[in-house]
């Protein structure tokens, strides 16, 4: 991830809706039989351009949930969102997970699968056209979407890290 770009924020303040990606359960063979732990993905957002992703594990469902969510508001990111879409096209990586994340005309709606609208929806993005290219895996379709959205910029952004005036970043 660009670590330059990233725009951190504070969870304490602001309402924050979370989501439940994928749950797995993994068994450890020990000498008295199978010991299973779960492991949860979780996102957060405010549905209003905040979004984070967090990685819980216990041997309890309840509690990996719990503290994938505690993990998730750790990790929360700003994403810029135009009329209810991205600004631009914009490719994620994340190991084996590539995504392709399009800005859409309104009334598109969210057209990702899985892992991807969960974290799409969850930052607030109404009209979006999104791919997952590479692996299918949860994890990494998440951790790629994120990365995706934290390279986005908006013309505004763009105007000020430059040094110009906004209408030139258009006009050339």
């Amino acid at each position: 991830m660009a670590t330059s770009n990233i725009k951190r924020v504070k969870s304490s303040e602001i309402e924050l809706k979370d989501r439940l990606v994928s749950i797995q359960r993994v068994a450890k063979v020990t000498k008295g039989g199978r010991t299973f732990s779960f492991s949860a993905i979780v996102i957060v957002g405010d549905e209003n351009g905040i979004v984070g992703y967090g990685l819980g594990k216990a041997k309890e469902v309840t509690e990996a949930i719990t503290k994938g969510i505690d993990d998730a508001k750790k990790n929360l990111i700003k994403v810029p969102i135009i009329n209810g879409t991205v600004p631009h096209e914009q490719h994620g990586k994340f190991s084996g997970g590539r995504v392709l994340v399009k800005p859409a005309v309104g009334g598109t709606g969210v057209l990702a699968g899985g892992a991807m609208r969960a974290v799409l929806e969850s930052a607030g993005i109404k009209d979006v056209l999104a791919k997952s290219l590479g692996s299918s895996n949860p994890h990494n379709v998440v951790k790629a979407t994120i990365d995706a959205l934290v390279k986005l910029r908006d013309a505004y952004t763009v105007a000020q890290n430059r040094g110009v005036d906004l209408n030139k970043v258009f006009n050339g």
